[in-house]
């Protein structure tokens, strides 16, 4: 396993270049301020090693928050809150605390994970970073949230699914290893997403039906139009107002978004083109309907294990397609609804003619879910009829040859 730390950012940097060119001068500066300490924080080494010690001594997920001052140097934090300590009357940390305790104890109940690298890793959280900054990020031990300025962005501890989505970064840091641009960098932002979003659903005990889907909506100010940072049910369509512009995340292969792999350019668009998984799991979670914890997040988890540091969307749609069957059998209703979600936004899994899969997810897409007898028997036989001619054809060619 190639394993590969990076500081991961839940705001994206196209929104942020946006507020450079507002015409307020206050926008204008917070964007500035909060792009240059991200840059310098991406330069630095030491970021990472300012707390080593903490973090080198794994003991079940102990969750430690400190109070940056509106300082930008983590090493000059002080503790704020401790696992064994009271509550604090600083909202910010307690948020923070409580953010991480949800994260943990979802991957402890849900995928008997021991904390963020499965060994009982240290959580480390700093509050109130920088002053107005607009961001929160994890920088690959520990994360770190900023106010936001009070004019668009409020406090980003404010988000559970925030939270659950920059810890995700470290689960995939310890297990595939995700290389942070183009389309590995899309899937490792989208895993984030996808167990961000987990985290937030298991804890307010959501089903697949009743969830909101949305990625931070909590951290926009009241003032602000904007349903959330980005939409797993509706890609595109977070957001669309004059200080962002319109959510740029396409929902299908044919909208695939071609950025250059630089810091600008987010990478190769890492947090645009995540809407295309992130629309997949949405749709193979609606599809299997209950708990998207359950069946379809297990899916994806275990293959999530199962890929490398360089695993492009193909390999990893093949991947939840195969591990569907493993976990819960060939032609099963979990895998038929795999098999639908990531061909409805364009993808095909590999070895599966389109025929054949188109009427397989004809089984997946009844009534949002598996369907009924009379639907498995339609898709049955459109499947027979494709075989025999599948065979049919085998027939031919073989006449030709021995001719």
């Amino acid at each position: 396993m190639t394993r590969t730390c990076h500081l991961n950012c839940i705001i994206p940097p196209h929104i942020l270049e946006k507020l450079l060119r507002s015409d307020e001068s206050e926008v204008r500066q917070a964007a500035l301020d909060t792009l240059l300490t991200t840059s310098r924080l991406r330069g630095e080494r030491g970021v990472r090693a300012s707390f080593a010690g903490a973090a080198a001594a794994p003991v079940g997920g102990r969750r430690t928050v400190f109070d940056c001052k509106n300082r930008t140097f983590l090493s000059s934090a002080v503790l704020a809150r401790s696992e064994d300590g009271a509550e604090s009357a600083d909202g910010s940390v307690n948020r923070a605390f409580d953010g991480l305790g949800a994260t943990r104890d979802f991957y402890r109940t849900v995928f008997n994970r021991n904390s963020i690298d499965g060994h009982g890793m240290r959580l480390n959280a700093f509050v109130h970073f920088g002053k107005k900054f607009n961001n929160a990020f994890w920088d690959g031990q520990q994360m770190v949230f900023g106010d936001g300025d009070g004019r668009m962005f409020s406090d980003f501890t404010g988000s559970v699914d925030v939270i659950g989505h920059e810890l995700a970064h470290g689960v995939t840091e310890n297990t595939a290893g995700l290389e942070y641009h183009n389309q590995s960098g899309a899937l490792n932002e989208s895993m984030s997403d996808v167990f961000g979003s987990l985290v937030k659903q298991w804890s307010l005990r959501q089903s697949a039906d009743e969830a909101d889907w949305l990625i931070g909506p909590e951290i926009f100010t009241p003032g602000i139009d904007a349903d959330a940072l980005r939409s797993m049910k509706a890609p595109g369509h977070a957001y669309d107002n004059d200080l962002f512009g319109r959510d740029p995340q396409p929902d299908n292969m044919e909208n695939y978004v071609k950025l250059p792999d630089t810091e600008m350019g987010d990478f190769g668009g890492v947090h645009v083109n995540s809407g295309i998984p992130n629309k997949a799991f949405f749709l193979a979670a609606l599809r299997i309907g209950g708990f998207a914890w359950e069946a379809p997040g297990l899916i994806w988890y275990e293959s999530l294990k199962a890929s490398h540091s360089e695993t492009q969307f193909q390999e990893f749609a093949n991947t939840t397609y195969r591990k569907a069957a493993e976990l819960f059998g060939d032609d099963s209703a979990e895998q038929l609804a795999v098999l639908a979600a990531w061909q409805d936004v364009g993808i095909q899994i590999s070895g599966i003619l389109a025929g054949v899969a188109r009427a397989r997810s004809l089984a997946a897409n009844r009534s949002g879910g598996p369907g009924g007898d009379s639907g498995l028997a339609t898709v049955n036989q459109q499947i027979g009829a494709l075989a025999a001619q599948v065979t049919g054809l085998a027939k031919d060619v073989t006449a030709l040859k021995s001719r």
